[in-house]
């Protein structure tokens, strides 16, 4: 065989193990947002909103379904997201009358609309959220590759980041989103998900060998305050 035809087979069995992929995605991004001052589901990545570029992610990983899950209150971020469905049949937006309530309600919402599609091939569920400006695509496949029942992202605070500056080994790790997950676990514990009370409380009932975790320290960029935002423009990570 060629080297060429050899390429060509590796890619086309890629290809097809892209397209089999029997998971769904819930991005939560019905946060309203209140310690930046202003909704990060809009702020700008490479002239498209943040909920736009996070979705873009998402369907890279060629799931069954999209769900994201946005705030009823904001008819900018319904506007865009409106955009994305018309776009990529499998995106659904599912609106969160109560986003004031905390993320349990927003994932509950999610779980709900996955439990209604038709697929009955999904057995895991990749949960996002909105506002981690340096995620990208190669960390989502390694979330999908791993074998555990839950594998989750581990990271450190921004605040951890700059004690390890100082040479400060102590910093706790973040073992957090986005993380996959077994859907019928996360069937099983949606009557448990209660307020602020979301997933990382149940994922610590869980032995060890049930939980793979994926290094990266990019994560820990999230954006909160209008002091984030700031620096992750002066970085490039978001246009100004």
């Amino acid at each position: 065989m060629s080297r060429s035809t050899f390429t060509k087979t590796i890619e086309h069995t890629e290809s097809i193990e892209r397209q089999s992929q029997n998971h769904a995605v819930i991005i939560l991004a019905s946060g309203l947002s209140q310690r930046l001052g202003q909704p990060k589901q809009l702020l700008v990545k490479n002239g498209a909103p943040l909920i736009t570029s996070m979705t873009r992610l998402a369907i890279a990983t060629n799931p069954q379904a999209i769900v994201v899950v946005i705030p009823d209150s904001h008819r900018l971020i319904v506007s865009a997201t409106t955009e994305l469905t018309s776009q990529h049949p499998t995106v659904q937006i599912v609106m969160n009358t109560r986003a004031d309530t905390g993320m349990a309600h927003s994932l509950s919402l999610g779980i709900e609309t996955v439990a209604a599609f038709e697929s009955t091939s999904i057995d895991r569920v990749l949960i996002m959220g909105v506002d981690q400006v340096l995620l990208d695509e190669p960390h989502l496949t390694a979330l999908l590759a791993g074998k555990h029942t839950v594998v989750a992202s581990r990271y450190h605070s921004w605040q951890g980041l700059e004690k390890h500056q100082n040479r400060d080994d102590t910093v706790s790790d973040i073992i957090g989103l986005p993380l996959a997950i077994n859907y019928k676990l996360l069937r099983q514990w949606q009557s448990e998900l209660i307020g602020d009370k979301g997933l990382r409380h149940l994922i610590r009932e869980l032995s060890a060998d049930q939980i793979g975790e994926v290094d990266n320290d990019q994560l820990s960029y999230d954006i909160d305050t209008p002091e984030q935002l700031s620096f992750a423009r002066k970085q490039g990570w978001l246009d100004s």
